[in-house]
């Protein structure tokens, strides 16, 4: 392995870690079916994940009344729980995790899950202790405002600079350029290669094995 680069890496979850993408957007759907609202389409509903739930829910149907969002997220939690048990980690994730772990990385994980999510995610995944860190949509500010690697980085002791964010959105993206943070994008998650490109991360990884061997190499 080449000299270190970075010392803090932090993960968005779903659709980075997580193959729960498409599980995500079609609770979405569900759930403005369910209230009786305009549904919105595949490529919207899977644009907005990795907002926090709110946040998602007003970009995907901006014209909505906001006193239609408590039921909205009442109903997308409603699908979503029935069907989270059954969500798995992409192929290669947790041997990927754990040789970074093992190699003396600290690991964080930057998410629009809620912390109830999150914690249950991680639990049922058993990587409640890979993490050294870990912050949520309903605990700071929405991705991309930059607050999340602020508080990640001075909770760990970190510098923004030997810091790498690794995301399957723009959000994500977004939300690294903002806090000065070198970004890789992952393109099997929510956003399509080509968007995240224009994004300029120093890296695209097409499966977790490509991501993996990168980050030994040049982590």
């Amino acid at each position: 392995m080449a000299k270190r680069k970075y010392d803090l890496i932090v993960f968005d979850w779903d659709g980075t870690l997580m193959d729960s993408t498409a599980t995500i957007a079609k609770c979405m759907q569900e759930a403005a079916r369910d209230v009786g609202l305009p549904v919105p389409s595949d490529h919207i509903a899977s644009y907005v994940i990795g907002l926090g739930l709110a946040e998602a829910m007003q970009h995907a149907m901006p014209d909505l009344d906001p006193k239609h969002y408590p039921k909205l997220v009442e109903r997308y939690r409603y699908h979503f729980l029935k069907q989270d048990g059954e969500l798995v980690l992409f192929e290669g994730v947790r041997e990927m995790l754990t040789e970074l772990s093992e190699s003396g990385y600290f690991l964080a994980v930057a998410t629009g899950k809620s912390r109830v999510g999150l914690n249950r995610a991680l639990d049922s995944s058993r990587l409640m202790s890979v993490f050294d860190a870990t912050r949520c949509a309903d605990e700071t500010f929405s991705k991309p405002n930059p607050a999340m690697l602020f508080e990640l980085t001075r909770e760990l002791g970190q510098d923004v600079k030997r810091t790498v964010m690794i995301g399957d959105t723009t959000h994500d993206l977004l939300m690294a350029n903002n806090a000065g943070v070198d970004a890789i994008a992952v393109n099997y998650g929510a956003h399509s290669g080509a968007t995240l490109q224009e994004l300029n991360p120093i890296y695209v990884a097409n499966t977790v094995s490509n991501l993996r061997q990168w980050l030994y190499k040049n982590a």
